[in-house]
């Protein structure tokens, strides 16, 4: 850059010298040049019509200024975004029948955890220059099926989506009437300085192997998954948000017995699958054993903001056994209370029974 610029100077200092002390105008210089380059960054340079300030506006306007055209280094192989989906559309999967009816596809786990499967279909794309594959670009599609209800797919286009819901859906229990959708994405760059770059609403790795693809769908799917107990809890707390109203304009509530031991149950059970089978605090297998999946899995954990979500749902369980609590004490009371009626109808029965047969004995011992 230092010798093109010594030879721009050289080449303008006598018209320059002209330009500025003399004051006659001097005349239109047109000069090029070209194939000024470096080995990192190409650039071109073009010089044309310098003139002084008094010459005229037409022939100004018809000779352009200087003009840098400079690229920046560039992927020699660009790739482009890797879809990811995540879907909620059950509480419970069979993977076992799932695994055998599409053994094909399926790939074997490199970890102890038994709560999700790997399936894959179609094949990867190659790339030259000992790059490897890449899934980007390619029609190869991965699909993680967690046991408690989450699918994630990787690079699987809009119009297929439902094809591979149905392969599930036939080895899903308690479907969901509502099914819950999210949706993110991933980025390959081999050139990339670090192994992981953050963005908003993706990631970008240097490659996406079947490990970083399992890391992913692990934090996905428990995300999506939370995201539907937090709004079952939200439906409880609406609830009794209401019993509590109802109960500040009449002084009483008329929920039953068997309602309030329901929603017991159903507060108990949802606390049990967030905790149980999502695993919400137990790390990947995977990111124990290698650090670079360890920094996926903490950022991803920290951009869904899981554990932020489930001490929001904590909170929200309390309140919704704090009044359950309260209104077990209120139904208790309530039995209490007639149970000491009913005993004080007996005692009166039995006194009155007794007053009669005094009163019976005294008639028939008078006469």
């Amino acid at each position: 850059m230092a010798k093109l610029w010594g030879l721009v100077s050289c080449s303008l200092k006598p018209h320059l010298t002209s330009l500025f002390l003399c004051t006659t105008k001097p005349p239109s210089i047109s000069t090029s040049f070209h194939h000024f380059s470096s080995s990192k960054s190409p650039l071109t340079l073009t010089l044309r019509s310098f003139s002084s300030v008094s010459a005229p506006a037409s022939a100004s306007a018809s000779s352009p200024a200087i003009t840098f055209v400079e690229t920046d280094d560039a992927d020699p192989y660009p790739r482009p975004h890797i879809p990811v989906r995540a879907f909620f559309i059950s509480t419970s999967v069979d993977l076992k029948s799932l695994v055998d009816q599409n053994r094909t596809h399926f790939i074997p786990p490199s970890s102890r955890m038994t709560n999700y499967v790997v399936l894959k279909f179609g094949n990867l794309k190659p790339v030259p220059n000992d790059l490897g594959a890449t899934l980007s670009g390619s029609d190869c599609g991965f699909m993680v099926v967690f046991q408690y209800g989450s699918i994630v797919l990787f690079n699987v286009r809009d119009n297929e989506v439902d094809g591979y819901m149905k392969i599930v859906e036939k080895h899903a229990s308690c479907l969901l009437p509502e099914m819950r959708k999210d949706e993110y994405e991933v980025r390959e760059k081999p050139t990339l300085s670090t192994w992981m770059q953050a963005g908003l609403d993706h990631i970008m790795l240097q490659y996406l192997d079947i490990d970083g693809i399992r890391t992913i769908g692990s934090v996905l799917g428990q995300s999506i998954a939370l995201d539907y107990y937090v709004r079952q809890v939200d439906g409880m707390v609406a609830e009794f948000t209401d019993i509590n109203r109802a109960m500040e304009k009449t002084g009483t509530f008329t929920m039953k017995r068997k309602k309030l031991f329901q929603l017991v149950g159903k507060a108990n059970s949802n606390l049990a699958d967030v905790i149980l089978k999502l695993g919400l605090f137990e790390r990947s297998d995977i990111a124990w054993k290698d650090a670079k999946y360890s920094q996926i899995w903490e950022y991803l954990r920290d951009e869904f903001e899981l554990t932020q979500r489930f001490a929001s749902l904590d909170f929200k369980l309390k309140f919704v056994e704090h009044n359950i609590r309260f209104l077990q004490e209120i139904l208790q009371n309530r039995k209490s209370d007639f149970l000491e009626w009913l005993i004080i109808v007996l005692i009166g029965a039995e006194i009155l029974i007794s007053v009669y047969d005094i009163a019976h004995r005294s008639a028939i011992t008078s006469l």
